[in-house]
């Protein structure tokens, strides 16, 4: 959970650095945005997936055919960030 986080900062560093070296025409505030739009989504989906796997597993354990409908749920938080991803090379 808290990996995420920790990339989402290393990111900031990288992208402050390759603005100074490079002298990007983009700011490093909307840099700094997209970074930390990507990271907030990836740590909410980090949040979701613990719970949703738990649950899952627990769900598989009682019933097998459970799988297929626990690997959709534990999936789906996941394509968040994959938007926000999108959605950042976008703007």
């Amino acid at each position: 959970m808290y990996e995420t986080l920790v990339a989402a900062i290393n990111m900031l560093g990288l992208i402050a650095q390759q603005t100074a070296e490079a002298g990007s025409t983009v700011a490093f505030p909307a840099k700094a945005g997209a970074a930390l739009g990507v990271g907030i989504a990836a740590l909410g989906a980090g949040i979701a997936e613990g719970g949703i796997g738990a649950a899952a597993v627990g769900a598989i354990a009682e019933d097998s055919d459970f799988f297929g409908i626990g690997l959709l749920f534990t999936v789906l938080p996941e394509t968040l960030v994959i938007l926000a991803i999108v959605v950042i090379f976008i703007v």
